[in-house]
C-alpha cells in the first residue's frame, strides 16, 4: 500500500528540521548568559569582600595611630576605629574591636563578618590587626 504524497512530504520536512541548527542560538545564549551572570555576581561579591577587608585594615590602622598618640588611651583607639567602620560599612562590622597596648606598641584587632552573599556572611570571618608605636 502506498502512502499519500502529502504524508511523505511532511515526514521529509520534519526530518530536515531535526537536522538543522535552527533555534539553537536562543538556547545557547540562555545557557551562556546564565553562566556569565553567575560569574559577574561572583566577581562582584569577591570585590565587595575585599572592599570590606581593606576598609577594616584602614580603620584599624587609624585607630592604632589614635591610641598611640601621647596622652591617648585604648578607648580613643577603639572609638576612632568604630567611627570609621560605621562611616564606611554597616554597624555589624564594628562589634568586635580589641585594643592592646605594650610599652612601645599599640595593636588594634578587628573581627567582623566575611560577606558571602551581599552583607550576609560568616560571623568573625575576617580578622585584621594594625600596629602603631606609642609616643
Amino acid at each position: 500500500m502506498q502512502q499519500p504524497v502529502a504524508w511523505r512530504t511532511r515526514l521529509r520536512g520534519a526530518a530536515r528540521q531535526l537536522g538543522t541548527d535552527r533555534g539553537a542560538a536562543v538556547a545557547e545564549w540562555t545557557l551562556v548568559a546564565a553562566l556569565l551572570t553567575l560569574l559577574l555576581l561572583a566577581v562582584l561579591q569577591v570585590s565587595f569582600a575585599m572592599h570590606v577587608r581593606t576598609t577594616l585594615v584602614d580603620a584599624a590602622a587609624e585607630g592604632a595611630r589614635a591610641a598611640g598618640l601621647s596622652g591617648a588611651s585604648n578607648t580613643d583607639g577603639r572609638i576612632r576605629t568604630s567611627e570609621l567602620i560605621h562611616t564606611a560599612l554597616s554597624d555589624q562590622y564594628a562589634d568586635h574591636i580589641e585594643v592592646t597596648r605594650t610599652d612601645h606598641i599599640v595593636t588594634v584587632t578587628v573581627r567582623s563578618p566575611l560577606p558571602l552573599l551581599g552583607l550576609v556572611g560568616i560571623p568573625n570571618g575576617i580578622e585584621v590587626s594594625a600596629h602603631a608605636p606609642v609616643e
